[in-house]
């Protein structure tokens, strides 16, 4: 379904003339666009929704976010391991302020303070920072730490045992906050890190510090308005003195594709920005050029598929990822963090080259107005280590939707 209708669409949608329509948008009561190629009136169906709900029922279960809501009051997040700011964007967009974020890469420090002036950065290592100045402060606090094994003997573990890793850092300032909730997220595999000891240790640190941890959940972003292959698994935890029930965010029942990232549409208000990016080797550009779009190594004649996989191809296992060029019409595979990786390739689906940095953005679902600092290389390593934005919006509602019902019974009770 088209997002932009023309004024002759909206005046038969609302039952009005064109010439009412011109007069509301003259007298700014219904202000319309212009369409950037031929200059003429369109309207933002996703706009003219909650203005005329009852002329839009048939559409609304497609077009709004079963997750929205409004939060009731001001609700605070201490970010750690902030990166490029996914997830901080995010949360931001569901309602929730940031206090403050950790982050040690320097340019993803500078991205963070160019594009948000008024956070708080506080640069380095989290080692390096006392949060007790947030007790009582703060509702949320989140991060994506980085996954690291500790000892693990069967045992219940507790904050001490899990010293020396990113984790303790995470647990340590989820203590010295004391938030109402705290999310972490991790890639899939921590799962089956150490064969599933790691993440049992992980619950049982937080359940040390006073927290209940909900059953894990693997996200797909495609599920969440990502136009992208990605899986996030979050843990979330609430104070065990909290008897409000939490709910993952509920999935989008619509896919978003390649073209929905680039193009103009239901994701975007116009194409995706020109802007630099990495280009494939001579050779590697020339097998490349033989897959068609939605294709990988298999495609390529048999001879050119042994010397490009080399060892790999006498390996078991489909390995769809190599040499692989995306269709238009199906979402991306997973962003890795550098475009033109040997043998993670993800190339554009009508020229042989790896997606832009604009273009790996749109696909992780950044705004277009959000710089990145430092080198080509350094601005592909943030937005490919990054949460899909939209991904961290949907659970942002899930959280505010937590937050208003946490302080709706309290008030309740009093």
């Amino acid at each position: 379904m088209e997002r932009y209708v023309t004024l002759a669409e909206a005046a038969e949608i609302l039952g009005k003339s064109k010439e009412t329509l011109r007069r509301w948008d003259n007298e700014g009561l219904l202000v319309a666009e212009r369409d950037p190629i031929s200059n003429y009136r369109v309207y933002d169906r996703q706009k003219l929704v909650p203005l005329f709900p009852h002329l839009f029922a048939s559409e609304q279960t497609e077009e709004l976010d079963p997750n929205y809501v409004e939060p009731n009051r001001e609700y605070t997040v201490v970010e750690l391991f902030a990166g490029a700011g996914g997830l901080a964007i995010g949360l931001e967009q569901a309602g929730l302020s940031c206090l403050a974020l950790n982050e040690m890469d320097r340019y993803a420090c500078e991205t963070l303070r160019t594009n948000r002036p008024e956070w708080h950065i506080l640069e380095g290592d989290v080692k390096s920072f006392d949060f007790t100045e947030y007790r009582g402060l703060v509702d949320v606090v989140s991060g994506g730490f980085p996954c690291q094994a500790f000892s693990y003997a069967g045992k219940k573990l507790g904050l001490e045992d899990a010293r020396g890793t990113l984790f303790y850092e995470f647990a340590r300032v989820v203590k010295e906050i004391h938030p109402l909730i705290c999310v972490g997220e991790n890639v899939r595999g921590l799962l089956s890190h150490d064969n599933g000891r790691t993440i049992e240790g992980m619950i049982s640190v937080l359940d040390d510090i006073g927290y209940k941890v909900l059953p894990i959940e693997v996200l797909k972003a495609i599920d969440y308005k990502v136009p992208q292959k990605r899986e996030r698994l979050f843990i979330v935890g609430i104070r065990k003195d909290i008897d409000t029930p939490y709910s993952y965010p509920t999935k989008i029942n619509k896919l978003y594709t390649l073209r929905d990232a680039l193009e103009r549409g239901p994701l975007y208000d116009t194409d995706v920005p020109k802007s630099e990016g990495a280009s494939y080797p001579q050779k590697k550009k020339e097998v490349l050029s033989m897959v068609p779009p939605k294709g990988y190594w298999r495609d390529l004649p048999v001879e050119i598929q042994k010397e490009y996989m080399g060892a790999s191809y006498y390996l078991g296992g489909g390995k769809t990822g190599m040499a692989r060029r995306i269709g238009w019409d199906e979402p991306c595979l997973t962003l890795t963090c550098s475009p033109a990786q040997k043998q993670t390739e993800r190339c554009h689906p009508d020229e042989t080259r790896p997606f832009t940095v604009r273009e790996y953005a749109r696909i992780q679902t950044f705004p277009d107005d959000w710089a990145f600092s430092g080198s080509m290389a350094q601005q592909y390593k943030q937005i490919g280590n990054a949460i899909p934005v939209n991904l961290a919006k949907e659970m942002g509602y899930s959280i505010v939707r937590f937050l208003n019902d946490y302080y709706a019974s309290k008030v309740e009770k009093l």
